[in-house]
């Protein structure tokens, strides 16, 4: 009888020390300092983009590059997306090394100012074949990779005549710039435009979401005459198919365009769309221009 009150004394004051400990463990987890949820899941990324006067002189495309890395710089801005092009000009045909003292030039000046580059420029890789390129660097200047153009123009010719002729390609794949999920694509790759590609729309920009890109950084150099097919027909239709696939995607897009000659109309709007599709910043439709955007990921 007595070992059996004994025994029951050890329980009842287990229990206690059990049930003490766990009420100080309670109110010290209840009372220590909890970061907040937005804060926890909040990345910001302030992006900027240049609407530049592309041309075939290396030279000159260089200067207008710096300039905007100049207005990157004044906007604090962490990464300056360029056009399609930018640096080397939208062709296949012109001098590497030419183009790699620019390039090398540009991203010193980028990494000194702070700015990473989704830069918009044709390149001759190791492998000896040209590709059109959106080449990442992060704000130390180091390359991050690049997305070649996928949709490269042909038409219905047989054989296809083309920038399909003259430009490689390489699979699709995401980036990682900030510890932020970003992708790239080239003009063509955001809508396949039937009277410039025969190659079938395969939803590249869904295909990156999937892939997990917060972000897709968008290089357009489109033609732009004027008539009415020009400027309604397919800007309508470019814009159209941004605004879509950034909602179907859930993805921001930030998007620029060649304005050279700067007396017409760009082939499409340049900006920053949210993941319901919705313009946040937009330049004007012609001429040079420069925006910046400070996107708010959760």
């Amino acid at each position: 009888m007595l070992y059996h009150h004994k025994r029951q004394s050890m329980l009842l004051i287990i229990l206690l020390l059990v049930s003490t400990a766990f009420t100080i463990n309670m109110e010290s987890w209840q009372y220590a300092p909890k970061m907040p949820e937005c804060d926890r899941y909040q990345k910001d990324v302030r992006v900027a983009g240049v609407k530049s006067l592309v041309s075939n002189d290396i030279k000159k495309n260089l200067q207008a590059l710096k300039v905007a890395v100049d207005f990157a710089e004044r906007e604090k801005a962490d990464i300056l997306l360029t056009p399609e092009g930018s640096l080397s000009g939208y062709k296949s045909e012109f001098d590497q090394n030419e183009l790699n003292e620019a390039l090398e030039d540009l991203v010193d000046y980028a990494s000194s100012a702070d700015v990473g580059l989704a830069l918009g420029t044709c390149f001759y890789e190791k492998d000896k074949k040209c590709y059109n390129q959106i080449r990442f660097y992060d704000k130390e200047g180091r390359l991050l990779g690049f997305h070649s153009k996928i949709l490269r123009c042909g038409n219905l010719d047989d054989p296809e005549k083309g920038e399909i002729n003259e430009y490689a390609s390489s699979p699709l794949r995401t980036f990682v710039f900030e510890d932020i999920i970003i992708g790239g694509l080239i003009c063509n790759d955001m809508w396949a435009n039937p009277e410039c590609t025969t190659l079938p729309d395969t939803h590249l920009s869904q295909q990156l979401s999937r892939m997990g890109a917060r972000i897709i950084f968008h290089s357009v150099n489109g033609s732009r005459h004027e008539n009415e097919w020009s400027t309604e027909v397919n800007w309508n239709f470019h814009e159209s198919n941004l605004r879509l696939k950034a909602s179907a995607g859930n993805l921001w897009i930030v998007t620029v365009d060649n304005s050279y000659p700067e007396h017409l109309k760009s082939s499409c709007p340049s900006g920053v769309l949210d993941p319901g599709g919705n313009w946040v910043s937009k330049t004007e439709d012609k001429g040079i221009q420069y925006f910046s955007y400070t996107i708010n990921l959760k």
